[in-house]
């Protein structure tokens, strides 16, 4: 996992190929123009979907990773806290759906906080939790990028 302000996305440039055009996508991206959806970047390889929701309490939510793309969360508009814990030994609650790429954990995490400009990557080896409100449920408008592994 990683979690860093949009601005500093070049410090990744390293992570190859893929994660560098989503963090490009990022910022050159005015998000303020765009609705909710599903927007293609680089065929299936890598492409956003776009979300407006108020964020929720801890209790209805739910820890998940994924096994084919890697998450890229970048908070456009809002704040939110998000649960992250490595893949070790969490309990299965729901079987993996290979269609929408996600399975679902409960288990230990911690919260990390979110803020409007900053990103955070999940990796498969993440299970992580995202939406969950700071003080209040809020309004958070989230590009979530995913990058094929």
């Amino acid at each position: 996992m990683i979690i860093d302000k949009l601005s500093y996305s070049y410090l990744y440039s390293g992570f190859g190929k893929r994660i560098n055009d989503a963090l490009a996508y990022l910022i050159k991206t005015d998000f303020s123009k765009l609705k909710s959806g599903k927007y293609e970047i680089d065929s299936n390889n890598i492409f956003s979907l776009i979300s407006e929701y108020r964020t929720k309490d801890e209790t209805e939510g739910k820890l998940e990773a994924h096994k084919k793309y890697i998450d890229v969360q970048f908070v456009a508009k809002g704040s939110e806290l998000i649960g992250y814990a490595p893949l070790k030994n969490q309990k299965i609650i729901t079987e993996y759906n290979e269609q929408n790429d996600i399975i679902f954990y409960e288990g230990d995490k911690s919260f990390i906080k979110v803020d409007e400009g900053m990103f955070a990557i999940f990796f498969p080896s993440d299970v992580h939790m995202p939406g969950i409100k700071c003080k209040e449920k809020a309004y958070v408008k989230k590009v979530v990028v995913k990058v094929k592994v």
